[in-house]
């Protein structure tokens, strides 16, 4: 009773209905966890007006500072600003280190795996995993086949999203190793938290998360480092239209290097130069966030104007380091990403520390039958697609909308997998003047370079809309700083 007193002090609301989900911030009684007292007294000490303006200075703060994203298609104007909840996501250092060491044997096995899937494709000749998953990947590039890139590494930053079930435990949903965005929300994110709320930093341990671009920076040295003691690097973006425009701008603006298009470079005798007012000038590696299909026109899309002519020739003679490599799409495909425990067990020799969200595999008959009669309580989504777009929510789904993806599983069974309906956990977020409950789930960001680095915490993501479990920002989702804590208070 005493708890629910307090409750009601939050703001003039009467409760926080908890429901039946993890709570990121309050134990099922909706006392609040130990690692959240502290922000929990913070925020009952506040009125719905202070919450009001600390939310409202954060968000003119992100038009101010022009991080937004670009929303392709949308009538109501491309470029937003992710709605931002300053409620803070807290994670004990002791589950983060779990964590840690999860990521890391992951994206370990992951590397191993694209390094033989373009060279002796051990793995497949072994039937650890089915070859005709692989090679009917859309992501599967044979242009790469043979490529050797610097240090042997292949996906040099990595962006996982994990989700927690209705017990709290951490699952891998996804890997996105092409081109993963989201970090500069996450360094922004922080920034915010601190003019919001800096007496929280002053009594808890947060551990820091600012040297990541220099972290970055570190690793993309690293890869010319045998060629040259002052490698030049660069920041390869498709240009000011890309939804992640503003992260490409910014990553490059913290590390002091040049952001360039590719018709800023120009490859010359195997080696890459960037045109500048003083004429052409050496570039040594590129962390580029443009596509295997548009990097080079001249292997992949003919029609590509975005990537640079000749770029993969002059990779391929070890002139020029690209981050990430071209060819680790390969293992952003959804339907490769079930078979990802078993390569673990296949490079490592270890059984996985974060398991996967149990997944069913179309192509298999038996899996393919269990989920066509099933519909209403799997999740579907296809291999490639992202941002929430194209996905089978089953239970809240209609009959029409359930035998439409039966159409399609049958059509392409190759294109898809399914997933249970997973009772994702939720976090309070500030919804008008009062705290509401929303599904989340959580990006880590892992750089590897001459060592493997996770960034403590990584970007929430927030399902703002009531009910959803769709996170993704071009579909209404917003993003929360997450703390990693050193030491409950």
């Amino acid at each position: 009773m005493q708890q629910q007193t307090s409750m009601e002090q939050i703001n003039g609301v009467s409760e926080y209905d908890v429901g039946d989900f993890y709570d990121e911030m309050f134990a099922h009684d909706s006392s609040p966890r130990d690692n959240c007292n502290l922000l929990y007294k913070r925020v009952i000490g506040l009125t719905s007006l202070d919450l009001q303006r600390r939310k409202l200075a954060a968000e003119r703060s992100m038009v101010r500072l022009g991080i937004t994203f670009n929303v392709y298609g949308d009538e109501e104007g491309t470029e937003r600003i992710i709605p931002f909840d300053i409620l803070p996501r807290i994670i004990n250092a002791d589950e983060w280190q779990w964590v840690t060491d999860g990521l890391k044997q992951r994206i370990a096995a992951l590397n191993l795996f694209i390094g033989d899937i373009y060279s002796d494709q051990k793995i497949l000749k072994d039937r650890a995993i089915p070859e005709h998953v692989v090679r009917s990947a859309a992501s599967f590039r044979p242009q790469c086949v043979g490529l050797k890139p610097p240090k042997g590494i292949w996906c040099h930053i990595t962006g996982t999203d994990l989700v927690r079930d209705q017990e709290g435990k951490f699952y891998v949903l996804e890997d996105n190793l092409r081109c993963p965005s989201g970090v500069s929300y996450v360094l922004q994110n922080r920034q915010l938290m601190k003019q919001a709320f800096p007496d929280l930093f002053e009594s808890l341990s947060v551990r820091p998360i600012d040297d990541y671009c220099g972290k970055l920076l570190d690793a993309l040295n690293y890869l010319a480092e045998d060629r040259t003691d002052t490698p030049t690097v660069g920041v390869l973006t498709p240009g000011v239209y890309n939804s992640a425009y503003f992260e490409h701008s910014f990553l490059a603006q913290q590390m002091g290097v040049d952001l360039v298009e590719g018709r800023d470079l120009v490859v010359q005798d195997k080696k890459v130069y960037m045109r500048t007012t003083k004429g052409l000038a050496r570039i040594d590696v590129l962390y580029r966030r443009i596509d295997d299909d548009f990097i080079d026109p001249k292997v992949f899309r003919e029609d590509s104007l975005l990537g640079v002519p000749g770029l993969i020739e002059a990779y391929e003679a070890g002139n020029i380091a690209l981050a990430n490599a071209p060819g680790t799409g390969i293992a952003d495909d959804k339907v490769v990403y079930a078979y990802v425990p078993e390569m673990i067990k296949y490079y490592l020799g270890e059984d996985p520390i974060l398991s996967n969200v149990p997944t069913f595999v179309c192509w298999d008959e038996k899996q393919r039958d269990h989920v066509l009669k099933n519909l209403d309580k799997f999740v579907v989504k296809p291999a490639n697609e992202s941002g929430g777009y194209g996905m089978l929510i089953g239970p809240r789904s209609t009959r029409e909308e359930q035998a439409k993806f039966a159409d399609l599983i049958k059509a392409n069974p190759r294109n898809y997998i399914a997933q249970p309906t997973l009772s994702l956990s939720r976090a309070p977020v500030i919804i008008e003047d009062h705290l509401e409950g929303r599904h989340v789930d959580l990006r880590p960001f892992i750089i590897y370079g001459r060592d493997v680095f996770v960034l403590p915490g990584g970007l929430t993501r927030v399902a703002l809309k009531k009910g959803s479990l769709v996170v993704n920002s071009s579909q209404g989702g917003g993003s929360k700083d997450t703390w990693v804590v050193e030491e409950l208070p």
